[in-house]
């Protein structure tokens, strides 16, 4: 579960902005916030929605980015050449070869971590791993690229002993991360690093506006590994006023199937190569079959929305990132969405960018889950939350909102 990130240096983040999920605290609606489990540690409550505001190329989309950056650089193996995906803030000249630089606080399996990665598109400048063992900071290792030369300190509890440590130092390239490399490259035993890049790898996910297509892609793929999932999938879209009754993988040649021996993702493209999904619709004249291929382009939003979305309802600590989740799914939907997963009992987190004012409207949300992006007049993005302006909880935010009292509004000119 996220507790805040910041970013500074990045497509339009010049100085450091911070994004919290941390609860105001007196404030109602406190059905929308959740306590973290953290073992001898007492945290803040956690908010469990955050919706993100702002008038295009306000830098809603580079905060998404930025958030999915760790997760690109984790994934990224040893053998991979080119560019890592940073960008600096272009504005400054004198930020052009500084390093773009992300921080995150969350909490995996009951502790608490704090990550810090800086690079340029040429190589990792800085890692470093904390944790806070009953609230005591705790340093697991760190990794700085000065004055031409790389610098690593490991923390004495560091698991592996100095040999294992020099073992994976290494192995780890200019472009890769110590952290990936140290748990692909050591024993199950061996959890302690593997428990923060888990959160990284499998509980934080973010839908960018031109991935909605590969979620589809990969949902085709979690039903074909999990026929239980097709009810699970089925029920999403009836919710969502899609008639869909029935759902099955049909292969294209009868005669190819997936190989159980390889890995993901090359059975994720046999998947692909060679299995079509058909969707059973019902009216009142009776049942029609079509390919996923004849569905509208909402239909096939809400099967690429709905397999990170069962991960968020199923995975404990999850969260989700969307980029524009108005443009992929219809207001009702949203706010459905919303509500029924402010409603669970689930530890996870649902945060995402959206123009539609639908929700500051219904309610469902407190103050302190509405944020703002606005340009400065350096063209660098400032981060806002509605709370930090004054106000009542129980006030219109959509009103206030246009009326300009939280700024992030677009300045037209005639």
């Amino acid at each position: 579960m996220l507790i805040e990130f910041s970013v500074s240096n990045y497509r339009s983040f010049r100085e450091k902005q911070t994004f919290s999920m941390v609860a105001a605290p007196r404030l109602g609606k406190t059905g929308n916030v959740f306590k973290p489990t953290v073992v001898g540690e007492s945290l803040p409550g956690l908010l469990k929605v955050a919706a993100i505001y702002g008038p295009n190329a306000s830098g809603k989309s580079n905060l998404v980015s930025a958030m999915a950056v760790a997760y690109r650089m984790i994934m990224r193996s040893a053998a991979e050449a080119g560019p890592l995906p940073i960008s600096p803030f272009r504005f400054d000249p004198g930020l052009a070869q500084e390093p773009s630089r992300f921080e995150f606080h969350f909490v995996e399996d009951g502790l608490r971590y704090q990550f810090t990665l800086a690079a340029t598109a040429e190589r990792i400048v800085e890692e470093v791993l904390t944790c806070y063992p009953k609230g005591k900071e705790a340093l697991l290792y760190s990794r700085v690229f000065q004055s031409g030369k790389e610098a690593y300190e490991f923390g004495k509890k560091l698991e592996g002993g100095s040999i294992v440590h020099t073992a994976w130092k290494n192995l780890t390239g200019p472009q890769t991360l110590f952290l990936t490399q140290a748990v692909v490259n050591s024993s199950e035993n061996l959890q302690q690093l593997r428990k923060p890049y888990r959160w990284f790898q499998s509980t934080s996910n973010s839908i960018q506006q031109d991935s909605m297509g590969k979620w589809a892609d990969f949902s085709k793929t979690m039903l074909k590994h999990n026929h239980d999932l097709i009810e699970h999938l089925q029920t999403f879209l009836q919710a969502v006023d899609i008639p869909v009754t029935h759902i099955r993988l049909k292969p294209i040649d009868a005669s190819v199937s997936v190989d159980p021996e390889q890995n993901f993702a090359e059975q994720h493209k046999s998947i692909q190569e060679n299995y079509k999904a058909l969707l059973t619709h019902k009216t009142a004249l009776g049942e029609a079959e079509f390919d996923f291929a004849e569905e509208s382009g909402g239909t096939r939003n809400l099967m690429g929305f709905w397999g990170p979305w069962a991960l968020l309802q199923s995975v404990p600590g999850a969260v989700l990132i969307v980029d524009e989740l108005n443009s992929s799914l219809h207001p009702k939907i949203v706010e459905s969405l919303v509500a029924s997963h402010i409603a669970s009992e689930l530890k996870s987190q649902l945060i995402f960018t959206t123009h539609d004012t639908h929700l500051m409207n219904t309610q469902l949300l407190r103050r302190d889950q509405f944020w703002i992006t606005e340009r400065d007049q350096n063209g660098a993005t400032v981060l806002l939350s509605v709370h930090d302006f004054q106000g009542r909880d129980s006030e219109n935010v959509e009103k206030r909102y246009y009326e300009g009292r939280y700024r992030g509004l677009p300045i037209m000119r005639g």
